[in-house]
C-alpha cells in the first residue's frame, strides 16, 4: 500500500489536526529510541444460531489510540476510547515517564511500502444482518437433514473491518486496511446414548461471500459431520512411545505452540527460549524448513504493515534444520542489532506491540502420506488437533487429538478417542523422519494467545512422520 495515508485520516474524522498530534507524539518522544501513536477504529459483528434459534446477535464498533515511549528496554503506554487532541497529550505525558533520566537516540523509521493487500470495502456491511441470521437457519436445517443421527446443530458467523493508522516522530502516517470473516459449524450425533461432537469452520482476511457460498458451507457441514461420526466408532486409545503421523493443515498449530512461540525475538532476547542463542545450530532434521509469512494474500494472518507500521514478509527461521532467524518487532530488534521482520502486533489499540506470528508455515516435500503409513508398524495417525498446553522456556507440550486412528502393520485401522501427544517442540524436531508433499494452509480459524494478547494467525505444514512420541491414551 502507499505508506503516506489519504484524507480523511482517521485523526481527520475525529477532529484532531494530524500535524498537531505528530507535534505531541514529537514532543513526547524526545530523548526516547522509539514510538509511535497508534489510532484504530473497527466495526465488528457477529451471529450465533444454536439449538434451532438465534441465540445471539451483536454488533460493535469501537475506536481509540494508544501512545508508546521506549526509552532502552522500558516502554511507557497510555491509551484511551476518546480520540481527541486533550486526550492525545495527557496519554503523552503520562508514557512520557518511561524516558525519565534517560538519554537516548531515535531509532530509524520503518521502511515504507507500495503493497496493498486489503480495499476500502465494507466487509460487514454485505450481506444485512437478516441475511446472514437467515442463511444461519437455512445452515440449521440442512445440516439436520443430512443424517437422522444428528440431534444438535451450531452455527456461527463473525466479521470484522479494522482501520489501523500509526503517526510516527518523523511525520510519516502508516494506514492499515484489514478486513476477517469466519464461519464455524458444529455437529452433534446420537447413536445408542452415545453422543459425539465434529466441527469444522473456515474463514480469512476477505468478505464474508467467499465463504458463505452453499458449496463453501454444504463442504463444512459435511466435515463436521464426517468427524462426529468417526467418533462414535471410536473406541480408547492405548497409551506409550510410539511413532505418529501427523495430517496436513491444521496440525501445524503444533509447530506454532511448540516451536514458533520460542521462535518469537522477546523470549530470545531474554534468554528464555529453548532456541536462545542457537543461530546456526542444527535444531530440525533434515528436510525441515519453517518460516512466517504475512504476506499471503487473504490468509487469516496476513497484514500489509505490522502494528508498528513495518511492512510483513516472508521470514524463514529453519532451513533445511538450521536455525537461521528469529521474529523480530522493533524493541528486540533494535535491542539485538537486528532488523524488524514484520512481526510486531498487539490485540487492539489498547496493547502494546510484541513479537507475535503471522501465517508460520513449516515447507512441504517428498513423501506420501500413504508411504509415511506404510512405513509404521504400530503407531497413531493423527488427522486433527483440539487445544493444547505449551511451556515456552523448554518446548513441552501436551496436546489433545479431536480426530485420530491406530496405525497397524502398516494400515490405519481403529478411529480412537482420548489421544493426546506428549513431548517437547526441540526434540520432536530431530525425529521429523518423513515430510510430505501434502502442504497446506489452515482453513483460516487460528486466535493465537500471548500474554493476555489474541491475534489471528495461521498456520500450516504437509503430513509429517514423527518417531518416538509419547501418546496419552484412556484404554485401560
Amino acid at each position: 500500500m502507499n505508506a503516506i495515508t489519504p484524507a480523511p485520516s482517521l485523526l481527520d474524522a475525529a477532529g484532531v489536526d494530524p500535524q498537531r498530534a505528530q507535534s505531541i507524539l514529537a514532543e513526547a518522544l524526545r530523548g526516547a529510541d522509539d514510538g509511535e501513536l497508534f489510532v484504530e477504529r473497527s466495526e465488528s459483528e457477529s451471529l450465533v444460531f444454536d439449538d434451532g434459534r438465534l441465540k445471539s446477535a451483536a454488533y460493535d464498533t469501537t475506536e481509540g489510540f494508544g501512545l508508546r515511549v521506549v526509552a532502552g528496554e522500558t516502554a511507557g503506554y497510555a491509551h484511551a476510547s476518546e480520540v481527541s487532541e486533550a486526550a492525545i497529550r495527557r496519554a503523552a505525558d503520562a508514557a512520557s515517564l518511561a524516558k525519565r533520566g534517560y538519554a537516548g537516540t531515535m531509532a530509524e523509521g520503518p521502511r515504507r511500502t507500495n503493497a496493498r493487500l486489503y480495499g476500502d470495502d465494507d466487509v460487514v456491511a454485505r450481506p444485512s444482518f437478516g441475511e446472514k441470521a437467515a442463511l444461519l437457519q437455512e445452515i440449521d436445517a440442512w445440516a439436520r437433514g443430512r443424517d437422522p443421527r444428528v440431534v444438535q446443530v451450531s452455527a456461527s458467523i463473525s466479521g470484522e473491518r479494522r482501520v489501523i493508522e500509526i503517526v510516527r516522530a518523523d511525520g510519516a502516517l502508516l494506514r492499515d486496511i484489514r478486513p476477517l470473516a469466519r464461519v464455524n459449524i458444529s455437529v452433534t450425533v446420537e447413536r445408542d446414548g452415545r453422543r459425539e461432537t465434529g466441527s469444522s469452520g473456515e474463514g480469512g482476511r476477505a468478505h464474508f461471500e467467499t465463504w458463505i457460498r452453499p458449496e463453501r458451507w454444504q463442504a463444512q457441514v459435511d466435515e463436521a459431520l464426517r468427524q462426529a461420526l468417526v467418533n462414535l466408532d471410536a473406541v480408547a486409545c492405548p497409551a506409550g512411545e510410539m511413532d505418529v503421523v501427523l495430517g496436513p493443515g491444521w496440525n501445524g498449530v503444533l509447530l506454532h505452540e511448540a516451536v514458533g512461540h520460542g521462535l518469537e525475538g522477546d523470549f530470545n532476547r531474554k534468554g528464555s527460549s529453548a532456541f536462545s542463542g542457537r543461530i546456526g545450530d542444527r535444531v530440525a532434521a533434515t528436510g525441515v524448513t519453517v518460516i512466517d509469512d504475512g504476506t499471503i494474500p487473504e490468509r487469516r494472518g496476513s497484514l500489509t504493515i505490522d502494528d508498528e507500521g513495518t511492512p510483513t514478509e516472508r521470514t524463514v527461521l529453519i532451513e533445511d534444520g538450521i536455525l537461521v532467524g528469529y521474529m523480530h518487532d522493533r524493541m528486540s530488534a533494535r535491542l539485538m542489532g537486528l532488523a524488524a521482520t514484520g512481526n510486531g502486533r498487539r490485540q487492539s489499540y489498547a496493547h502494546m506491540p510484541m513479537p507475535r506470528m503471522t501465517n508460520t508455515a513449516m515447507l512441504g516435500g517428498s513423501a506420501s502420506q500413504a508411504e509415511m503409513i506404510a512405513s509404521t508398524k504400530r503407531g497413531l495417525y493423527c488427522a486433527n488437533f483440539g487445544g493444547g498446553q505449551v511451556d515456552i522456556t523448554n518446548g513441552k507440550f501436551v496436546f489433545q487429538c479431536t480426530e485420530a486412528y491406530l496405525i497397524e502393520d502398516g494400515k490405519v485401522t481403529h478411529p480412537v478417542k482420548g489421544a493426546t501427544l506428549i513431548g517437547d517442540g526441540p526434540t520432536a524436531l530431530t525425529r521429523v523422519s518423513m515430510v510430505g508433499n501434502d502442504f497446506a494452509f489452515d482453513p483460516g480459524i487460528g486466535v493465537c494467545g500471548k500474554s493476555g494478547q489474541g491475534v489471528p494467525v495461521g498456520v500450516g505444514q504437509p503430513s509429517l512422520k514423527i518417531g518416538g512420541l509419547t501418546v496419552g491414551g484412556t484404554a485401560v
